[in-house]
């Protein structure tokens, strides 16, 4: 990929290289089309990233996304709408972040 140094599975190996054309690129690359609902998860999760030094795993994930933002943001199905094939990996991918440990 272009300027980007990925993983075999296409997650960016430097946390501080991603940007909004790296995130455009891997959701061209996952059938998924940008929202800013989408942005909202992606930004939450390098937020968390960055406190963290983590992915989250689904459940963690939505537990956070509960608490930030409530029922409509923090609960399985609406990220399973976002992000179809399986949220807290493609999400953490267009995010820039390393797959989470417990995803398959």
């Amino acid at each position: 990929m272009d300027n980007y140094n990925i993983d075999k599975q296409g997650f960016l190996l430097d946390f501080d290289s991603w940007d909004v054309n790296f995130c455009a690129k891997m959701a061209n690359d996952e059938n998924i089309s940008l929202t800013d609902e989408h942005m909202l998860v992606i930004n939450f999760l390098r937020d968390f990233y960055q406190q963290n030094k983590k992915s989250p795993a689904i459940r963690e994930l939505v537990k956070a996304l509960k608490e930030k933002y409530g029922e409509k943001i923090g609960n399985s199905l609406y990220l399973q709408i976002l992000f179809p094939v399986s949220p807290a990996v493609q999400a953490a991918k267009l995010a820039g972040l390393p797959k989470p440990k417990r995803c398959i």
